[in-house]
Parts: C-alpha cells; sequence; structure tokens
C-alpha cells in the first residue's frame, strides 16, 4: 500500500523535463551557494548577501529594458557594490555594515525608480524575487556549472586568507595575507553566486540558500569543509523537497524551497545535542594565548 503511494509520488514529475532539469539546476545552485555562503556565515557578512541579492536590482532592469542579457547587468550592478562597499569603508569611517546598508537601499531604490519610470512591466519584480526554477535551461544550467567550477577554484586559492580573515583581521595582515584583498575576493565570490543563480532561483531563493544550509551544517560541524560538504547536502535536500512539495501541493516553487531551507536551520538546532557546561573556576588571571592562524581549517 505504502509502496503504491510512494512510487507514483517520486516518479511522476520525473517524467516532465522540466522538473529533472530543475532539480539539476537547483541542486547546482544550491552547492554553489552553501560553498559560498559558509564564509559568510562564518565571517558574519550575512548582509553582504541580502545586499548583492537585492542590489542587481538596477542593472537587471536597464538590461531588460535595453534588450541586453540581464546577466550582463547584474554583474555591473554587482561591481558597482562591492567596489562601492571598500570604497566607502577605506575613506571613511563607516563600518561594513552601515556602508552595505547605504548602497543597498540606494540600489534597490535606483532599481524601482527605473522600473516605474519604464511606464510597463517589462522587468518583473516579482519573478526576480522568487525565481522560476521550473524554467531553467540548458543555458542556466551551463552557467550556474561554470559559476560552482569558478567558485570552487576561488574558494581552493582563497582558503588560507579567508580562514586568517575569519579568526582575525589584525593577524591576518601581519602574516602578508592582505586583508583587504581576501575581503574584496569573498565579496566577488558572493556576487559570482547571486549572479549565476538569481534567474533560475530568484534572489529571494538565493539568499535563503546562501545562508541557511551553512548555518544548519555550523551547528553540528567545526571544520570549514565539514560544513560545506553538510550544508550542500542540506542545500540539496532543500532542493528535492521544495520541488515535490511544489509540485504535489501546487505551490510556487521558488518560496518552497526558500522555506525548506530555513526549516532546516530549526530541525539542526533540534537535533543538535546539548553539551554539558563545565565551568573551570580561576585562581590565577588567564595568560594571553597564542592566535595564531591555522594554515587549514
Amino acid at each position: 500500500m505504502l509502496r503504491s503511494f510512494l512510487v507514483p509520488f517520486l516518479t511522476d514529475p520525473l517524467e516532465a523535463s522540466f522538473f529533472a532539469r530543475a532539480l539539476l539546476g537547483g541542486s547546482l545552485a544550491a552547492v554553489l551557494c552553501a560553498c559560498v555562503g559558509t564564509w559568510v556565515v562564518l565571517r558574519g557578512m550575512a548582509f553582504l548577501g541580502e545586499a548583492l541579492a537585492h542590489g542587481i536590482l538596477p542593472g537587471v532592469a536597464i538590461s531588460v529594458l535595453l534588450g541586453l542579457p540581464p546577466v550582463a547587468g547584474a554583474s555591473v550592478s554587482a561591481a558597482v557594490m562591492a567596489v562601492g562597499v571598500r570604497t566607502l569603508t577605506k575613506r571613511t569611517r563607516l563600518s561594513n555594515d552601515t556602508a552595505i546598508g547605504i548602497l543597498f537601499v540606494g540600489m534597490l531604490a535606483l532599481g524601482i525608480a527605473i522600473v516605474s519610470r519604464s511606464g510597463s512591466f517589462a522587468v518583473d519584480v516579482t519573478a526576480m524575487l522568487f525565481g522560476d526554477v521550473l524554467a531553467i535551461g540548458p543555458g542556466e544550467l551551463w552557467l550556474i556549472g561554470a559559476a560552482l567550477a569558478l567558485a570552487a577554484t576561488g574558494l581552493t586559492l582563497c582558503h588560507r586568507p579567508f580562514t586568517a580573515l575569519a579568526f582575525d583581521e589584525r593577524k591576518a595582515f601581519t602574516l602578508g595575507l592582505r586583508p583587504e584583498r581576501a575581503s574584496l575576493a569573498l565579496i566577488a565570490l558572493v556576487a559570482v553566486a547571486v549572479i549565476a543563480s538569481y534567474q533560475t532561483i530568484g534572489t529571494l531563493l538565493v539568499t535563503a540558500l546562501l545562508l541557511a544550509p551553512p548555518a544548519a551544517a555550523s551547528l553540528s560541524r567545526k571544520s570549514v569543509v565539514g560544513i560545506m560538504a553538510l550544508g550542500s547536502a542540506i542545500g540539496i535536500a532543500s532542493v528535492v523537497v521544495g520541488l515535490y512539495a511544489s509540485w504535489h501541493l501546487a505551490i510556487a516553487a521558488g518560496p518552497a524551497i526558500a522555506l525548506t531551507a530555513v526549516i532546516s536551520v530549526g530541525v539542526a538546532s533540534v537535533l543538535r545535542a546539548p553539551r554539558p557546561s563545565r565551568p573551570m573556576p580561576r585562581t590565577t588571571a588567564p595568560a594571553e594565548s597564542d592566535q595564531s592562524c591555522p594554515a587549514h581549517a
């Protein structure tokens, strides 16, 4: 009885070619976002991912209105955001969060102004936010795959600077790891993940996959590689569960995947085994510890 229900439940959607492409494209995007998002979570830069995801709206709007590929406009907007954040924080006393917030609001307002000025709905803001994962085509699959390969290369080359930067920016500077360049590289990798994924899964879903799976994985894994691996698995599971829920419950696919990813954090926190606290009495002042950054996480 159970088998007669499960078999069509799992196989019927797969008979549609667009559903299979959605599974593949969503899974590639989940791995891409989980790997890049691991460093976003570890460095506490969640606002950066949100800002980049929505700050690309002006470039996309202009590209669509001019008949250009949306990816081109998204790339320009992301570059403006990245350079703008570094410029504001370097030449002023503003913090990273303040600079990101100012540019985020400015870019989002500019994008909405461009859409309203066009006098039409040539740019579908709702589709941009929630995506259309079921409309993924071969071109989008190649784009996400290429972005994943590029991000994997960047993460491998920048592993040591990112690790040092996550512990202590001053220590990274003394080690000659150029923290400013490492920060800019991380912003660039986040931009790559957002640009490659937003067309198919929407900026809302990009943010969810960028933060939720790595956050859930960090509750039970301590190494960077472990968080990336488990986060990728959680992201893929979120895509699969969300797509099947969308198919059988007749709900939007993008929000279903995003909601599943967010729920994974709650599930991970419940499954996390509580650790007994053992306070150690201090009879003397603690000695200053050596905070040298490990070469490998």
